[in-house]
């Protein structure tokens, strides 16, 4: 039995069990020798939210390289043991590049990588590498920023919610940003965090929104993965920014703006390299001066409102504007060390652990 007959199988395997899939499957008079690629999402590959923007991407680099590569796409797999089946399965039939398009397939992709150093893999928002393992994300916090400084402008509460799925350094980089923006424009602004403690799960986020609304939240704002935050925005009547997609179609009324994300360019460039035999681990980090990620059009705000966001989002692309300056204040009072600068630099903010003074809500475990 041929190579490929095997990668057949193992892969015809995987579809029966799967919750739902979908391949690019090569014609048979394709000639062999063509990059097989494997994307791995956590969640759905819906119209929205984190998962489609990621799948967005695979579909660019379909475009991009023709059938010089053949793509397999796994949607829905938890992490554990059954991201560690199915990662696995596709490392043995050959994909010699996965992205594993969640920080939650961390401990699976570095055990892996060790067992098959044959396989490249990107890792989203991950924060480990091995010599085969890349890591990609962006500067989340800038988009966050300029949200921040709208809902402090546009609540009337003076309550922000914020659905957030596990305390990353990514995660609490957005929140901090948001509420240092925020408390520019109003020192009394109030925060609350609702930790859904899992990264995609509609029921779970829909609920943590709908906690914040009763606490007196009337912008909602999320870092999670799916579109039921701003879903439930809408039906309360409250104001919402959109995650990782353009989510204006689920709550017209809601949203003010969104991070829209654009994987394309970097996982275009990744394939590039790995064809080129130029692939090595890195640890990447784009953001709106490279458009790794836009903000949707600003909506449902006043004249004066949209002008003071594309201001700010204006001086985050050159520079004038650093969300992190310094000096900063943990929530339990304490200074953070700025080492000397002017403004927390990457590596500072890549590994943040704290929340800033303001912020009432503890992080999960403490």
């Amino acid at each position: 039995m041929n190579p490929a007959t095997i990668a057949a199988l193992i892969l015809a395997a995987a579809c029966a069990v799967l919750p739902a899939q979908a391949q690019d499957k090569p014609a048979p008079d394709k000639p062999a020798g063509k990059l097989k690629i494997g994307y791995v999402y956590l969640g759905a590959i819906s119209d929205a939210g984190w998962g489609a923007q990621q799948e967005q991407a695979r579909k660019a680099v379909v475009k991009e390289f023709g059938d010089r590569i053949e793509t397999t796409t796994l949607e829905k797999i938890s992490d554990g043991l059954e991201a560690e089946r199915y990662i696995e399965q596709l490392a043995r039939a050959g994909n010699k590049l996965i992205f594993a398009t969640s920080p939650a397939y961390t401990d699976e992709v570095m055990k892996l990588a060790k067992k098959y150093p044959g396989v490249k893999f990107e890792l989203a928002t991950g924060t480990r590498r091995e010599a085969n393992v890349s890591t990609y994300t962006a500067r989340f916090y800038e988009g966050r920023y300029v949200e921040g400084t709208i809902a402090a402008k546009m609540s009337k509460s003076g309550v922000i919610g914020y659905v957030a799925a596990m305390p990353t350094p990514d995660v609490l980089a957005g929140i901090n940003a948001t509420m240092l923006a925020a408390q520019k424009i109003r020192p009394d602004i109030k925060l609350n965090i609702a930790w859904t403690n899992v990264w995609s799960d509609p029921a779970k986020e829909a609920q943590a929104a709908r906690t914040l609304i009763d606490q007196g939240a009337d912008v909602i704002m999320q870092a999670t993965g799916s579109t039921a935050p701003m879903q439930v925005a809408g039906e309360k009547h409250v104001l919402a920014f959109g995650q990782a997609s353009d989510m204006i179609k689920t709550a017209p009324k809601a949203q003010l703006t969104a991070i829209v994300d654009d994987w394309a360019p970097h996982e275009i460039g990744r394939v590039h390299a790995v064809l080129d035999n130029t692939w090595k681990s890195e640890d990447f980090r784009g953001g709106l001066k490279d458009k790794t990620f836009t903000l949707a059009p600003f909506t449902n705000m006043p004249d004066d409102v949209k002008q003071l966001a594309a201001d700010t989002e204006a001086g985050i692309v050159s520079g004038a504007i650093k969300p992190f300056a310094c000096p900063i204040t943990a929530q339990d009072g304490n200074a953070i060390d700025c080492k000397g600068a002017e403004h927390l630099e990457d590596g500072q903010i890549a590994t943040m652990n704290f929340l800033v003074k303001g912020i009432d809500a503890a992080l999960p475990g403490k």
